[in-house]
């Protein structure tokens, strides 16, 4: 800590840190806040669950809060609310599990305590309703039209007895298959989840449990219902006479599901689509690094007829936006039968112009008496590439190939034009694509997945970026 401590305490001033010190360390501190704060912003909130992100909460930790379940419920004697405290999350989160995570759950055996409306609530919210509708119908020879009822075209709802059906049943079955029928005396509405709060009554001063859908408003009252009296019309809470019991809540679900392919609604497997990009990084670099080496030794050590065209040709296609050039790109890759391939995203940029460049420019510091001391020998050209120039020149082939696997792991476009289709070859950045969608709403395994794409390109650079500096530095020395 010694040499760090003593770097970061310099000052400018001989008796003291003066207003210079004071601006540069301020400069400093304030440019690696803008820098790390967002990366630190977005890896805490990919742990976040996907109500809070619904919600828009900006708060930098995961946190969530202890909630009720809120729901109203519809019968013949008319319309009533409930709020079922004490839920445990799997309950709550019921529509986001996929088939495995809800196979593991006894929802029969949860709702078995509960009775009346609350009863009604749950079984509807869990699933559970439609089941025993469908086993109602058999056990008491109704008409099977019943089954297909809610989901039949009009003229098949019209010619079925609902009403001789609901005639002959008990009520506790009659609000069974009314529900499910979905009419309208038998509705239930969602069950969603209500921030736990406690506050004082505005009335009485009694302290009393509340549930609330937000914990901040524009005019400082949150519409709140009490738990003892779900009935009742809302009360409005002051803002600040509220107390809710916050928990911090990293959901690891969020990394682990994507990876596992078991996100409910989107079938890709991230673990694949990582492991695709990794074999594509590696693979476009080590031939991104060979053909442009074997260029730019061609270019910065051999003298032939067109040597100066074929160079400006090579850097006059840094001055075309590849967005010009994706047409060409499609076209190339589907006569040559690379489309559909893992290998249409690897080959079309193995040979890059900055490649070409970079290393030139490197290679030109390279003496040529080296190389011509090595051919007198009896040293052949390849052998002087691979047993001199190569060696000569790895800092600038090591940039180079941190700055491929950068660009090649960040690659959209290519991906995109040649496996579009292909869902077992899609990349990390081409999967993250079928998160998006209008019926697609995953913003916690979106920002999950999002941060698993910025820690290895990450790495290399923190890691390795000594070696971009002296290779880009050493280019334009001669």
């Amino acid at each position: 800590m010694n040499p760090i401590w003593t770097f970061l305490s310099r000052t400018q001033g001989q008796r003291g840190p003066n207003w210079v010190d004071y601006a540069a360390y301020g400069y400093l501190v304030l440019g690696l806040l803008a820098i790390l704060l967002p990366v630190l912003w977005l890896g805490l909130n990919s742990f976040k669950s996907r109500t809070l992100l619904d919600q828009n909460d900006l708060s930098l930790f995961p946190r969530d809060y202890a909630r009720l379940g809120r729901a109203s419920v519809t019968s013949p004697e008319g319309k009533t609310f409930v709020l079922i405290d004490n839920l445990p999350e799997w309950v709550l989160q019921w529509a986001s599990l996929d088939t495995n995570e809800r196979a593991l759950r006894d929802a029969e055996r949860f709702v078995s305590p509960y009775e009346g409306a609350e009863a009604r609530a749950l079984r509807s919210h869990l699933g559970l309703t439609e089941q025993a509708a469908r086993d109602l119908v058999r056990q008491q020879n109704l008409d099977t039209c019943l089954i297909v009822y809610p989901t039949a075209l009009p003229a098949v709802q019209q010619a079925c007895d609902v009403a001789g059906a609901m005639a002959i049943l008990s009520t506790e079955d009659r609000l069974t298959l009314g529900t499910y029928l979905a009419l309208e005396d038998y509705q239930v509405g969602k069950l969603s989840g209500q921030i736990r709060v406690t506050a004082p009554d505005p009335e009485t001063g009694v302290i009393r449990v509340w549930g609330v859908s937000r914990l901040t408003s524009p005019n400082g009252l949150l519409p709140a219902r009490a738990l003892d009296d779900p009935d009742a019309r809302p009360t409005p809470l002051p803002q600040a006479s509220v107390t809710a019991q916050p928990f911090l809540d990293f959901r690891l679900t969020n990394y682990s599901d994507p990876l596992r392919g078991t996100v409910q609604g989107v079938d890709i497997n991230f673990g694949q689509c990582f492991a695709n990009s990794v074999l594509v990084t590696v693979l476009a670099t080590l031939l991104t690094l060979l053909i442009n080496a074997m260029a730019a030794f061609a270019l910065s050590k051999y003298r032939f007829r067109g040597q100066l065209l074929t160079l400006g040709l090579v850097l006059g296609t840094l001055m075309v936006p590849p967005a010009v050039m994706m047409i060409g790109v499609f076209q190339m890759i589907q006569i040559t039968g690379l489309g559909g391939s893992i290998w249409g995203v690897i080959i079309p940029g193995a040979a890059t112009p900055t490649g070409v460049f970079l290393l030139r420019q490197y290679m030109l510091t390279i003496p040529n008496e080296l190389l011509e001391a090595a051919r007198m020998d009896a040293a052949s050209e390849w052998k002087v590439f691979w047993r001199l120039v190569v060696p000569l020149a790895m800092p600038a082939i090591a940039a180079l190939g941190i700055l491929s696997i950068i660009w090649r792991w960040n690659d959209l476009i290519l991906p995109l034009i040649a496996i579009p289709f292909q869902t077992e070859a899609h990349t990390l950045q081409l999967c993250l694509l079928n998160l998006n969608g209008e019926n697609v709403g995953k913003p916690h395994y979106k920002l999950a997945m999002t941060m698993l794409t910025l820690v290895p390109v990450t790495l290399v650079f923190v890691f390795l970026q000594r070696f971009i500096t002296t290779g880009v530095a050493s280019t334009g020395v001669k």
